[in-house]
């Protein structure tokens, strides 16, 4: 079905080159040049189409013609000249990894890949390390290619700053973020930042009819009836890799079924396959999640059931939707439902003590109820507001009367001299300064007047003037 497929070139995973073999057995020439092509005509022949598309130079490359024109910074750095440390961010699919590859194969240099979901601060150290000994060693310099760098902490991140700065490594980094505000600025202000953009219809279109027709895609195995084409095209949103995984899978259906032409009905059928089939540590992973928890907080449950059963299809870690649902018990429900939180928790831990598939069971009950459940976002918006204020340096001195008065010389201090115990009230709560003196009158917690917080939404003001004295408070 595939037909025969190019060679593959660089590292990383199998995306670029061979993988398999030791680079210290190849250097000492224990596999000759027969069984190293051997090896990567293997590897290519199984990639998933959309890597055996991948583009081979730079005249491959579809889209990103703002960055690749001539004299573009790019394009110069692709070509090999002005080397420097480059942060591609953009949407998935356009092409991130892709030029990394390009990047290394212009320069001459050693590829090696991280990502940031696996790798941390002793794998950055080794590769470093690695590549400092080959370029005092043999003159081979580094191309360092890290997917995700957004996730990487600022410890992580400044474990490269050195490298970068005396250029040990070439850095090249991909983000789906902003890498304004995901990036540490050292690393910035060493990098030169390149915004991709989403493919255009044509453009990928343009890729489909490639795939279908050269030899390391479909190699012409299959027709491609133009309503499907255009599905594909519609289905991609501008992700290059979305529509050959959807491609792929209707190439894969039309052989099962012994079917000459890919037509629609066979690429709507296959498009819930293709979708499933997400890469657990790839950009599918995140997609999924992400409408999972927005169709939550949009109260659609349909919707959240939906994707929930695309995770639990798909083999994702239950743990793993487990903790998103906790998490978001307290971020977009809160105070409105305060037993949502007890639901999420009570569902993760069934998981982990039933297992799957049973587990689906508790996960969807948590799911519906945090669906169905009132909204608030105050309880995050609360403890932010309250970070933000202890980040910028609004803190101050406990008040003193709040202090710790249990050991000898406390009271000698003012320690705990003056404390009103609001249990000797009736109402159990007086008047009496619990901030800092800065802080004094700043509200934090904004109840949203939705379910359960509709009552504190009455209650939260009546007890913040008793206990700031205010005139219409009691004391």
């Amino acid at each position: 079905m595939r037909g025969a497929a190019g060679s593959v070139e660089g590292v990383s995973e199998g995306l670029f080159d061979t993988g398999s073999f030791d680079d210290r057995l190849l250097d000492d020439g224990l596999f000759g040049n027969d069984a190293e092509e051997r090896a990567e005509q293997r590897l290519a022949d199984n990639a998933p189409l959309a890597v055996r598309m991948r583009p081979r130079n730079l005249d491959e490359v579809i889209g990103q013609d703002h960055l690749l024109g001539p004299g573009a910074p790019l394009r110069r750095l692709v070509e090999g000249a002005a080397p420097a440390s480059v942060l591609l961010h953009g949407p998935p699919g356009t092409g991130k990894t892709t030029l990394a590859g390009l990047v290394s194969q212009a320069t001459g240099r050693r590829f090696v890949a991280l990502s940031a979901l696996s790798a941390g601060v002793k794998e950055v150290r080794g590769v470093i390390e690695e590549a400092r000994r080959r370029l005092g060693h043999s003159g081979e310099a580094t191309v360092l290619f890290i997917d995700e760098v957004h996730r990487f902490s600022k410890t992580q991140q400044d474990a490269l700053l050195s490298a970068v700065e005396d250029r040990t490594v070439l850095l090249v980094a991909a983000t789906t973020e902003n890498p304004s505000f995901s990036v540490v600025s050292p690393l910035l202000s060493r990098s030169l930042v390149l915004g991709l953009q989403p493919l255009d219809d044509e453009a990928v279109r343009d890729l489909v009819r490639r795939a279908a027709s050269e030899q390391r895609g479909l190699a012409g195995a299959y027709r491609l009836a133009e309503e499907a084409e255009e599905h594909l095209v519609a289905l991609a949103n501008g992700d290059a890799r979305r529509a050959l995984t959807a491609l792929e899978a209707a190439a894969e259906a039309a052989e099962t079924n012994g079917a000459g032409t890919i037509d629609l009905s066979t690429v709507e059928t296959t498009v819930d396959k293709a979708a499933v089939r997400y890469d657990r540590d790839g950009d599918q992973h995140y997609d999924v999640i992400s409408a999972f928890i927005k169709s939550i907080r949009g109260s659609d449950v349909d919707a959240a059931l939906h994707y929930l059963a695309r995770m639990v299809e798909a083999g994702e870690d239950p743990r793993f939707i487990a903790r998103r649902l906790v998490v978001h018990a307290s971020e977009d429900v809160g105070m409105a439902d305060p037993t949502a939180l007890q639901s999420a928790v009570a569902a993760s831990q069934a998981v982990q003590f039933i297992g799957m598939p049973e587990g689906r069971l508790p996960l969807a009950q948590a799911t519906v109820h945090l669906a169905t459940a009132p909204k608030s976002n105050a309880i995050i918006t609360a403890v932010d507001a309250a970070l933000a204020d202890v980040r910028a340096g609004k803190a101050g001195t406990v008040p003193a009367h709040l202090r710790d008065g249990h050991y000898a010389g406390a009271t000698r201090q003012g320690n705990a001299v003056g404390y009103r115990y609001p249990h000797d009230r009736s109402e159990g709560v007086l008047a009496q300064q619990y901030p800092p003196d800065r802080l004094v009158g700043t509200d934090y917690y904004e109840p949203s007047g939705r379910g359960g917080e509709r009552t504190l939404a009455e209650r939260l003001p009546k007890l913040r003037g008793i206990v700031r004295g205010e005139p219409d408070g009691r004391d």
